[in-house]
């Protein structure tokens, strides 16, 4: 029975390839030909939408990549706006003392180191690490204990993004004893 069924799908499909000659050979050439002219047009206007089509999806992909760029550091500016505000509550003070400023210096510090937690700002203070140069920039190397090639001391803190390096650490590295 499936002998059969194939046997009619060739028919089938010739039959209706025959049906599709015979419309041909009906039609004149002018008439033939005023037909593909008008597929030809409707192929034409797809392809300019599918054209404007990718233009606007360009644009919109430039426009988002703009405000992306513009408003990337919003939340952070955020943040620090309150450690900010808190120099200059301190500022406004009239009656201040040394350890009210040092009291508001501390709690404006805290306030700092919490908003680069909060963005993955991390402080780099190396002493008594081996010295990296991807991590630390050393500033000079002096004669002292402990293992050559060591940070002795740090001149400045350096700061990574994410695990990246925002600012190198400035360091003193310790040389070997000659």
């Amino acid at each position: 029975m499936q002998e059969n069924q194939q046997d009619q799908q060739p028919e089938e499909i010739q039959a209706s390839e025959n049906q599709q000659a015979e419309v041909d050979q009906a039609q004149t050439p002018e008439q033939r030909i005023a037909e593909l002219e008008a597929q030809l047009e409707e192929q034409k206007a797809a392809v300019l939408y599918v054209k404007a089509e990718g233009e606007n999806i360009r644009r919109r992909t430039i426009e988002d990549i703009d405000k992306a760029r513009k408003f990337a550091l919003e939340k952070f500016s955020g943040e620090l706006l309150a450690v900010k505000d808190s120099l200059d509550a301190a500022l406004n003070v009239a009656n201040a003392t040394v350890e009210s400023y040092k009291d508001g210096v501390e709690l404006t510090a805290k306030q700092l180191l919490g908003v680069f937690e909060k963005f993955n700002i991390a402080e780099v203070n190396p002493v008594g690490e081996k010295f990296d140069p991807n991590k630390h920039q050393a500033i000079s190397a002096i004669e002292a204990e402990g293992e050559p090639n060591t940070v002795h001391s740090v001149l400045q803190k350096g700061y990574t993004l994410n695990e990246r390096v925002l600012r190198p650490a400035l360091v003193m590295v310790v040389k070997a004893k000659e």
